[in-house]
Formats: structure tokens, C-alpha cells, sequence
């Protein structure tokens, strides 16, 4: 199975959704597509115009909870590696019907969301796995560490985001 990943942000370049339903009909082999427009009008057309059974999921984390409204399964997310419980309570809630505690969690979350793309992924999110004491960060050129300033910032939005969760009782993995 291939999943088509569109993200116009790092190609220069917009798959559109006639281009994604002509390869998810001509290919039987491509089963899902990553949206990472952040255009949910585009979102929407995809999912009208390809196949029963196509799955399309937010390469947003910030837009997952709004593109579930609209038929996305999940996210492919940068998040994930440091609040990937919190993600799967969210999606679970809004599947199961229990959009308020959803809309919670997203609000509690979507501060990181924003933090983790301050700079080019995977910059981020590799400082707050080393923050986290999950990996030690090492990045290659072009991309270069935080500075100290962001760096803090992202600290304080992970102690934040943890004591959020807490709070709202959430399966805390921060």
C-alpha cells in the first residue's frame, strides 16, 4: 500500500485533489493520502472525488480534530512522539461521539502543535525528545538547534501543556 503525502510547504508544489482521485482509481495500490494543505475546502474535495474506502489523514496536527469533521481517519503526526496517547484519546473521543472532551484535549494540545513548527520540522520536535531525555538531539545541515530563547519557550510550552493534561485528565505522556 502506498499513502500519497501532499505538503505544499516543503514541495513548493499542491497535489490536486483530481490529480490524488485519478491515482487513487488508476492504482489500486495507493489506499490513503496525507493533507497537508491545511486548506480543508481542498481536504474535502479529495474525499468527495476518490474512491469508497480511500483514506485521508491530517498532516496537520493542529487540523486534525477539524478534518475529522469533514471525513479524515486520523493523522500522520509530529506530535505523536511526545503526546501520542493524548492524540489517539482525542481522535477515539471525536469517533465515539464525545466531541466536548475532543475539543478539549485539541485545545490543550494545540499550543505544542504551534511550538513544534516554529522552526523546520524536524527541529522541534528533536529538541523536545531531548528535552524529554528520549533521545539526545543531533541534527544535520541545514537545519540547526533551537536557540536558547526558543528553546526555553518550547520548555515552558511542554511543562505547560503537561500540567493542561493533568488537569483535564488526560492519559499524560508528555
Amino acid at each position: 500500500p502506498i499513502i500519497l503525502y501532499n505538503i505544499p510547504g516543503r514541495t513548493g508544489i499542491n497535489m490536486e485533489p483530481s490529480t490524488t482521485a485519478e491515482l487513487a482509481i488508476k492504482f489500486k495500490n495507493i489506499s490513503a493520502y496525507k493533507d497537508a494543505t491545511g486548506n480543508l475546502e481542498h481536504t474535502s474535495q479529495v474525499i468527495e472525488s476518490c474512491p469508497k474506502g480511500f483514506l485521508v489523514f491530517s498532516g496537520d496536527d493542529g487540523l486534525t480534530l477539524p478534518m475529522l469533521s469533514i471525513g479524515a481517519c486520523g493523522v500522520i503526526s509530529v506530535a505523536s512522539h511526545i503526546v501520542g496517547n493524548e492524540v489517539n484519546d482525542m481522535i477515539n473521543s471525536f469517533l465515539s461521539g464525545k466531541i466536548e472532551r475532543a475539543k478539549e484535549i485539541h485545545h490543550k494540545l494545540f499550543p505544542l502543535f504551534k511550538a513544534l513548527f516554529k522552526a523546520p520540522n524536524p527541529t522541534c520536535i528533536k529538541a523536545a525528545l531531548s528535552i524529554k531525555g528520549i533521545i539526545k538531539s543531533n541534527l544535520r545541515l541545514p537545519l540547526v538547534k533551537l536557540n536558547e530563547k526558543d528553546l526555553n519557550e518550547l520548555k515552558a510550552i511542554i511543562e505547560e501543556t503537561e500540567k493542561q493534561l493533568v488537569t483535564a485528565h488526560c492519559n499524560v505522556s508528555v
